[in-house]
């Protein structure tokens, strides 16, 4: 579609993650299969939390929530890859792609800013010991956990609506294989620097904030551990944040990868394989990090299997 031609747009054309026909199968399998493993450690970990009493703690509780949005942010992307490949319909309606835009957005906003309050955990838990139960309550973590949903939920509102409001795109074909805000909002006809100022200021306030908060609590960790005398004293205290460190990590990671790309074709199919990476590859990890490091999580897994046996 033109410029010139001001119709009003139904659909985008996704294009999928390869255009070469003899790489969909191998690429369906992969995702397919590490979106089934996603699933089952993700719900594994989820389900561990609810049952087990001696996972009702704060930190369990964030990472049950941590659970639920790496779910939930795997489906609303994977699930175009399987209907394409299934169907070979590759376009996605108007409002579609503005739902699994908004979706998308607004959970890895929450899992941002659900990193942030785990950091803060940590930082309670081995700097102010004596305080933290009075201090993390069971209530207190749900009401900062529904803050962080909420706020996730909210700040992409304006971007939907003002996208929602275009009429006129260069382009019906997405570069991409879900509807991202960066390939979406480059789409429209004449001057979009409003959207690119608004996804500035947006990101700057709720992805580069949330990066320092997270760190923040780590500086005073680190210097906690330092003034422990014993070397295994050390190790254990540094072992309790270990995971929760590597997740943030991974996560800022693939997401500085994803984003900060110039604009070239190459790297616009790399900026794709990062995207990959972030939607099927980190939900995956997170759950095995989680599990292979921890022990509170490998015994509640013993538990369980004695019960069912």
């Amino acid at each position: 579609m033109s410029s010139s031609n001001q119709t009003l747009v139904t659909y985008f054309i996704l294009s999928g993650i390869s255009n070469v026909p003899e790489l969909q199968l191998p690429i369906f399998l992969v995702v397919l299969l590490t979106y089934l493993v996603t699933l089952w450690g993700n719900m594994t970990i989820f389900l561990l939390v609810c049952l087990d009493r001696h996972l009702h703690t704060p930190m369990y509780f964030f990472l049950c929530n941590l659970s639920i949005l790496d779910m939930s942010s795997s489906t609303i992307t994977m699930h175009r890859i399987f209907f394409s490949f299934l169907t070979g319909d590759t376009t996605i309606s108007f409002f579609a792609c503005l739902a699994q835009m908004y979706i998308f957005a607004s959970l890895t906003t929450d899992e941002l800013l659900l990193l942030t309050i785990m950091s803060y955990d940590r930082y309670m838990a081995i700097c102010s010991p004596l305080r933290y139960h009075t201090v993390m309550s069971l209530k207190f973590c749900s009401k900062l956990t529904a803050i962080c949903w909420a706020i996730g939920f909210i700040q992409v509102l304006p971007l939907v609506v003002m996208l929602s409001s275009i009429t006129c795109f260069k382009s019906i074909e997405i570069n991409h294989f879900f509807c991202d805000i960066m390939p979406l909002i480059a789409l429209p006809c004449g001057d979009i620097s409003a959207l690119e100022l608004f996804n500035f200021v947006n990101g700057l306030i709720l992805a580069v904030l949330p990066f320092f908060l997270t760190f923040i609590p780590y500086i005073f960790i680190v210097n906690a551990i330092l003034k422990i005398r014993s070397s295994t004293g050390r190790r254990k205290t540094f072992y309790t944040c270990s995971s929760h460190l590597t997740v943030i990590i991974l996560l800022y990671t693939s997401l500085v990868c994803q984003y900060l790309q110039p604009g070239s074709t190459t790297s616009k199919a790399s900026s794709k394989l990062y995207s990959l990476f972030n939607t099927a590859a980190v939900p995956l990890l997170n759950p095995l990090i989680y599990s292979l490091k921890n022990k509170d999580v490998k015994e509640a897994l013993k538990r369980r299997r004695r019960l069912l046996s």
